[in-house]
């Protein structure tokens, strides 16, 4: 019989495509395990040569800072001063119940009948002493103008005080006839009345434009003299015109006169439409920035200096760039910035 040779059939094509892309040599083989061994044995490496170190105990030190900490208690030892002046001890002041609110009389109220309406005690007392001395309240406006009542206590109590809100009108009362004294050297002058050097001010005022007033004005509104009128009028030439009525209460000398600034208010306008003097930022000097009273000394040194290194300025919202400068002193220059 004779022998038949067989074939090996071909392997598929998959495999092939790996053998021939991912498969290794002999040679290959060896030096990639040998490779993974010198790896693992690097990783190894530091665990393996690594010396054993000893554990920390720490009581010891511990200890050591125990005794460290009890020798500076010990040394540090509180100086007790005795002191000349014995300490007073003031009695409590017993605590007033409150009691719910009802229409009263405030002239027949105590200071502790004050105090339990939710008065503090040194009001109540002060209450008390003015209602002596005026000889009695009339009307709600006396009892507000006590000094230290608070507003928020004023306008509870208010609705229950049996009393007008305000006083009554005074009564015009006819000039008296005084009889000459018949010793008297000169008995035609003996009650004339000297003429004031003051010009009486008058009661009704016909409003005026603020922004063209004069001193001689503005001196017609009562409690505005001289000083004041030419401080009002010096303000409005730095500021280069008023734009609102509410401007005024700027001025060193009104910031704590609301009373004046309101009768400022009552008497003066703005005329609508009104253009300020304009402020030209790019070109005016030192000196005339500093003097603006939005500005001063220290914003006009800063603009000058950054228009200088940066060039002009091209609307008002550029200067944001200024950061000293706040919105608030913006929004409020911005009327009389000019460019």
């Amino acid at each position: 019989m004779k022998n038949i040779p067989t074939t090996t059939p071909a392997p598929p094509a998959w495999r092939r495509y790996l053998r021939r892309h991912f498969g290794f040599s002999r040679r290959e083989t060896s030096g990639f395990v040998v490779l993974c061994a010198l790896l693992l044995l690097w990783l190894a490496a530091p665990r393996l040569l690594r010396p054993v170190l000893p554990t920390y105990d720490p009581a010891p030190d511990q200890q050591q800072l125990n005794r460290l900490a009890a020798n500076l208690a010990a040394q540090h030892q509180p100086r007790a001063f005795n002191s000349r002046y014995p300490r007073r001890r003031y009695p409590r002041r017993p605590t007033v119940p409150q009691v719910a609110l009802a229409p009263f009389d405030p002239n027949a109220l105590s200071a502790t009948d004050w105090e339990a309406r939710g008065l503090p005690g040194y009001v109540a007392k002060r209450i008390v002493h003015f209602r002596d001395v005026i000889g009695g309240f009339k009307a709600k406006e006396q009892i507000k103008r006590t000094y230290g009542l608070p507003d928020s206590v004023y306008a509870r109590l208010a609705p229950y005080i049996q009393l007008p809100d305000q006083l009554p009108p005074r009564e015009a009362r006819a000039p008296r006839d005084y009889p000459a004294f018949p010793t008297s050297r000169y008995p035609s002058k003996a009650f004339e009345t000297t003429p004031s050097k003051f010009a009486r001010k008058p009661r009704h005022l016909v409003a005026f434009d603020l922004n063209t007033a004069d001193t001689t004005a503005l001196m017609q509104i009562r409690g505005i003299g001289r000083g004041l009128s030419g401080r009002v009028v010096e303000y409005r030439q730095r500021l280069g015109g008023f734009l609102r009525e509410d401007q005024l209460s700027e001025i060193y000398s009104l910031r704590d006169a609301p009373d004046l600034v309101d009768s400022l208010r009552k008497y003066t306008f703005v005329a609508p439409g009104y253009a300020p003097a304009p402020l030209d930022v790019n070109n005016a000097p030192f000196e005339v920035l500093q003097a603006h009273p939005y500005l001063g000394k220290r914003l006009a040194r800063v603009i000058v200096a950054f228009r200088q290194q940066h060039g002009p300025f091209k609307q008002a919202d550029d200067l944001r760039q200024i950061r000293i400068l706040d919105a608030e002193t913006l929004e409020k220059l911005r009327p009389y910035l000019r460019f």
